[in-house]
């Protein structure tokens, strides 16, 4: 685990050098509607040369049914969903579809329903999944995946996919995923027109000091600063994910993962100290709330911030307000300079039931095409470096931007810094901690927790 650990470290780092995850209920049959018309959002950096354009390939047999398993269910993500359904289907036109979500935020519930499923001689054809640990460690460590590598050479998509993201689904030369975006999940989001209204003005970059200090002046004004929806604990450890690399920096943040940074040391309990004076800054009815049902708090003006990954730009856009005139936003208090990394993508289910229709699948996910129509929806950017940066709104090419040129780091909460079962223990330390607000016990918690899972001294 620890060389496991150093290895997605450096990934991450070649990805830099390189290159310039909520909810449904039950699985549903019907065809999926045409997306929304909107913008597409461009590629990290640059392109290289890309592959010549291919036509879309049919099925070999026409027909057949295609399950895809996500937890893809507030408004913006099944929009984004549906771009690719749609795009599937210019491959294979009388597909039938099973849209099979499990609500729950952060996949939270979906990844113990697929196990069971897994565990059960009972998969789909295909599930959404982020590269790193919950890739590698929990599907291709136990033979439920087959590579895709062939894909990689047919499709181009070694050429046009930075290598450091690929090294992050690949093993012994073999890759196992095809990414559909990538999400930067350090952001603060804000409602312009409240803090108009309040005569405050945000910077470019916003440093934790002067975030409790904004604060202070919106509660003075009558307006809850922080908009927090927890009903999945994942949104609060995400709060304390961002707050933790805010407070002590990219590299002993990285270090975390390696072992050289201990959970108990004193930058980190100050992180915790940290995470829980915001805590005091949050909407009464957070537990009762998911991370969308924040977002629409926040966009009608009960509250004005949220710290939450850019699948929230994709409620902006299916509310239809305007970048930089209804809302606004900036790295989370003290990380500008680093892009927490939160990536999608599907796989090959070893025994799927239709792996001809989910291999037409992943080469939808994997196309310039199912790229420019889902990422301007979802709010991530596109995995591909070939996407021009002209169709993609202000947004994304500031998040582009930061891609390209800033430190990037892996998200523990979304499953690629660390174990399946660290992951819980924060979680549950989290949950702990939101209730008695104790600095000791919450970095004892997770330092044994980094010790059972091999990276913690």
């Amino acid at each position: 685990m620890k060389r496991y650990s150093t290895l997605i470290s450096l990934v991450l780092l070649a990805a830099v050098l390189l290159s310039a995850c909520a909810p449904a209920a039950t699985p549903t049959q019907a065809p999926p509607p045409p997306p929304a018309e909107t913008a597409a959002p461009a590629a990290a950096t640059e392109a290289p040369a890309a592959p010549a354009a291919t036509e879309a390939p049919a099925a070999a047999a026409g027909g057949g049914k295609l399950e895809v398993f996500s937890w893809w269910t507030s408004g913006g993500e099944a929009d984004a969903l549906n771009a690719l359904f749609n795009q599937f289907k210019t491959y294979n036109p009388s597909a039938e579809i099973v849209n099979a979500t499990v609500a729950g935020g952060g996949g939270s519930n979906a990844r113990a329903v697929l196990q069971t499923r897994l565990a059960g001689g009972d998969p789909p054809d295909t599930w959404q999944v982020h590269p790193g640990f919950e890739l590698m460690g929990q599907y291709v460590a136990s033979g439920f995946v087959d590579p895709i590598t062939d894909l990689y050479k047919s499709e181009g998509w070694d050429k046009v996919v930075p290598a450091g993201l690929i090294a992050q689904m690949s093993k012994d030369g073999q890759i196992y995923g095809v990414l559909a975006g990538v999400h930067r999940g350090n952001g603060l989001w804000y409602n312009k027109k409240v803090l108009d209204n309040l005569g405050i003005t945000v910077g470019p970059t916003m440093s934790i000091d002067e975030f409790f200090q904004v604060a202070e002046k919106v509660k003075a004004g009558g307006v809850t600063p922080l908009c927090v929806g927890d009903t999945g604990v994942w949104a609060s450890a995400q709060l304390f994910e961002n707050t933790l690399l805010g407070t002590i920096g990219p590299e002993k943040y990285q270090g975390l993962w390696n072992g050289t940074t201990p959970f108990d040391a004193p930058e980190v309990k100050q992180a915790m100290e940290t995470y829980g004076k915001m805590l005091d800054y949050q909407n009464s009815d957070h537990s009762a709330l998911s991370w969308d049902q924040a977002i629409k708090k926040l966009m009608e003006g009960s509250c004005v911030f949220s710290s939450m990954g850019d699948w929230a730009y994709g409620e902006f856009v299916k509310a239809g307000l305007k970048d930089n005139t209804d809302f606004g936003w900036v790295s989370h208090p003290g990380t500008a300079g680093s892009f927490m990394i939160v990536a999608d993508g599907f796989v090959m289910a070893k025994g799927a039931p239709d792996k001809d229709n989910n291999t037409l699948w992943l080469k939808a996910v994997g196309s310039k095409e199912g790229q420019e129509a889902f990422n301007p929806l979802k709010g991530s950017i596109p995995a591909r470096t070939d996407v021009d940066r002209a169709k993609f709104g202000v947004y994304h090419n500031w998040s582009m931007d930061s891609f390209a040129k800033d430190a990037l780091v892996p998200s523990v909460v979304h499953g690629s810094a660390a174990p399946a079962d660290f992951q819980q223990a924060l979680n549950d330390a989290v949950t702990t901690f939101i209730v008695d607000k104790n600095v000791d016990a919450f970095a004892a918690a997770l330092v044994k927790a980094a010790k059972d899972a091999g990276f913690g001294k």
